[in-house]
């Protein structure tokens, strides 16, 4: 069935990554939709005030034919007031993007969107945005589990502050959040800036989803290298990328990822997932993929975060000739070997090989 839903997309950031900025660039941009925007308070957004055409209590309409909004009471009540108000035809918005506190772990609130009834039925996360100060990103990062939570929970990892530091600590900062999230897009505050519809149309587990916004949705694009400058180093004096900095909040955070070349039993893929979310649910940050079943032709996308998934989309315009299931994880507080062990159970159904121990726990599900 197409996709009726209002697409709501999550932007995070810890404190001081310019979430105002961002904001203020998208509600005076000509993108051709018209935006809500949920925030926590109008002092703290810094809405630019030329952009205001008319405020009530409640709203702040702009004059690119956007709108701005406090949140009431929780999350819940005032997405079901927008909603109720453009039903009743007393504003017209094409979507929402929530704005969280910099502090916020975004978890409950996507969690919020999953398990509500009504907002389950009317809207549809369409991704999570992330914005990382480039100036401040490893510090805060070093101090703040927040803030790595942020970054690995991210479909898309927006660089903020870019001008304020040399080339090789942006490299260095970008290598760390590749390490946090493997799947998330990387991309400046300038690229959304130029084009705010990069933030958009993120999540490939949505209705009517094509197979390569799926497969950019799980593995990331990297951009054509950029060419090499004749002139750089001329002095000599050119800072070469500092060594990334151990923080004990990055190595609470691992990820995983497997490719199977051919379909699971549908019961083996349940046993592993379940057996996944009993013993580390309340860690998982996420857990996606495109899955192959044995016996259907069609593949599936599935998320989920903690205890709590999405329902499974198919995918019925994928290429036949493709039927590989990729599949990551990142969780907090499990080693890499427990990571790389809960996925033997999958992998152990592409070949003969005795399965191998795993985690505590895991040893007594068989495949």
């Amino acid at each position: 069935m197409p996709e009726t839903r209002l697409p709501v997309t999550l932007l995070t950031g810890f404190l001081g990554a310019g979430k105002s900025t961002l904001l203020n660039n998208i509600l005076s941009s000509d993108n051709p939709d018209r935006i809500a925007v949920i925030v926590n308070e109008f002092g703290e957004v810094g809405l630019d005030h030329d952009l205001i055409e008319v405020a009530d209590e409640e709203v702040v309409l702009m004059a690119s034919g956007c709108l701005c909004c406090s949140i009431r009471g929780d999350l819940s009540h005032t997405l079901t007031n927008l909603l109720d108000r453009r039903e009743q035809g007393d504003l017209a918005f094409d979507r929402v993007v929530i704005e969280t506190t910099g502090l916020a772990d975004p978890v409950p609130i996507r969690q919020t969107l999953l398990m509500d009834y009504a907002l389950v039925t009317t809207c549809v996360l369409d991704g999570v945005v992330t914005l990382v100060d480039a100036a401040n990103g490893q510090k805060t990062l070093d101090a703040q589990f927040e803030a790595v939570s942020q970054a690995a929970t991210a479909d898309l990892l927006v660089l903020s502050k870019t001008d304020l530091v040399s080339g090789a600590e942006v490299a260095a900062l970008t290598a760390r959040l590749k390490d946090t999230n493997p799947t998330a897009q990387i991309i400046t505050a300038t690229d959304v800036a130029y084009d705010p519809q990069k933030m958009f149309g993120l999540s490939g587990i949505r209705r009517e989803a094509t197979g390569p916004q799926a497969l950019a949705w799980m593995t990331r694009q990297e951009p054509s290298p950029a060419p090499t400058d004749p002139l750089a180093n001329l002095s000599g004096l050119s800072k070469a990328p500092s060594q990334p900095v151990f923080s004990p909040h990055n190595a609470s955070i691992q990820s995983g990822s497997i490719t199977l070349d051919t379909p699971v039993a549908d019961e083996v893929f349940d046993n592993w997932l379940d057996t996944l979310v009993a013993l580390k649910g309340p860690n998982l940050l996420r857990v996606k993929g495109i899955v192959f079943l044995k016996d259907i032709e069609t593949p599936f996308v599935f998320h989920g975060v903690q205890h709590i998934f999405d329902r499974p989309e198919p995918l019925t315009n994928w290429d036949p000739n493709d039927t590989k299931t990729r599949i990551v994880v990142i969780a907090r507080d499990m080693t890499q070997a427990e990571v790389e062990r809960s996925l033997d159970m999958l992998r152990a159904t592409q070949s003969e090989k005795p399965r191998p121990k795993v985690f505590p726990g895991w040893d007594a599900v068989k495949p």
